[in-house]
């Protein structure tokens, strides 16, 4: 993936690009923990090779290639955390 200068880089904050680039990192090394190739994981998926090479390297990717990428990969119940945890907006709520 190219990279880009993003505010991450300097400080920590989450953004778009540090949270893409986390993700398509991830998603490689899982590839090549289960020791898949690209076509592989193409073939298992059902998404095309050139979408899976274009979101290893780019991070472009329709959601529901993503989807069925996590499933090849088992991890399509990662996908129930996403947007699970309650946001704290009041300090009296925050739970230690």
């Amino acid at each position: 993936m190219e990279r880009k200068f993003d505010i991450s880089d300097f400080v920590n904050a989450p953004t778009i690009q540090s949270a893409l680039v986390s993700l398509t990192d991830r998603v490689k090394s899982r590839r090549k923990e289960l020791k898949l190739s690209q076509k592989l994981l193409a073939q298992k998926s059902g998404v095309s090779y050139a979408s899976v090479r274009r979101f290893e390297s780019t991070g472009d990717i329709a959601f529901v290639s993503l989807l069925k990428i996590a499933s090849a990969l088992n991890c399509l119940e990662d996908f129930n955390e996403l947007f699970g945890s309650k946001r704290i907006t009041n300090l009296k709520d925050l739970k230690l």
